[in-house]
């Protein structure tokens, strides 16, 4: 067979085998962040306009993520906050609005404590996304219905919402605290 033959046949299935594997590892990829971000991915893809735009997000999340020195709470600390918790709830009963304002500045507390940024609420979307994406929906559920409160405009069954909703994050995040992910050195 001539050389010209050879290369006839191997550049088609070398090229062949290059695309299966840049597919394979795009499938990877994207099932890797699916796991990872959970309901997130689906709407992080929505909102950016395509998966593209939407996987690159989500992995600038996860880069953003890993320099944030996420640390494990000490069990005074966790102690601490289950016991601000239950004060919280038991404000509930009398003062259902200023609970609300209060489980919102808690949930924010402890997140500050672990290490996430508190600046804005759509920068702690994205920062608690890539460990609690799963959870993320109850906060923003929270969230929308603490800034009700402001106005008075939210109902009482809404502020129960609002408090079982931050109630599955601030668990999440008060077990979580026994997993650091510390930042790349």
């Amino acid at each position: 067979m001539s050389t010209g033959t050879l290369l006839a046949i191997i550049i088609p299935i070398v090229v062949v085998l290059a695309l299966v594997a840049v597919a394979a590892a795009l499938m990877i990829r994207r099932r890797r962040l699916r796991e990872r971000f959970g309901p997130e991915y689906d709407r992080t893809v929505e909102q950016t306009g395509g998966r593209l735009a939407g996987e690159r997000e989500l992995r600038a999340r996860e880069k953003h993520h890993d320099e944030l020195d996420i640390k494990p709470l000490p069990d005074s600390s966790r102690n601490r906050y289950a016991q601000e918790w239950s004060g919280v709830q038991q404000e509930f009963v009398d003062r259902p609005e200023q609970a609300v304002h209060d489980a919102d500045r808690l949930v924010a507390s402890l997140m500050n404590e672990r290490g996430y940024p508190t600046e804005g609420f759509e920068q702690q979307l994205k920062d608690l996304s890539v460990e609690h994406g799963r959870t993320l929906e109850h906060y923003r559920a929270a969230h929308e219905v603490e800034t009700l409160t402001t106005g008075g405009k939210a109902t009482t069954e809404q502020l129960r919402g609002a408090m079982v909703h931050y109630r599955a994050l601030f668990d999440e995040l008060l077990a979580n605290g026994g997993r650091a992910r510390h930042a790349r050195t």
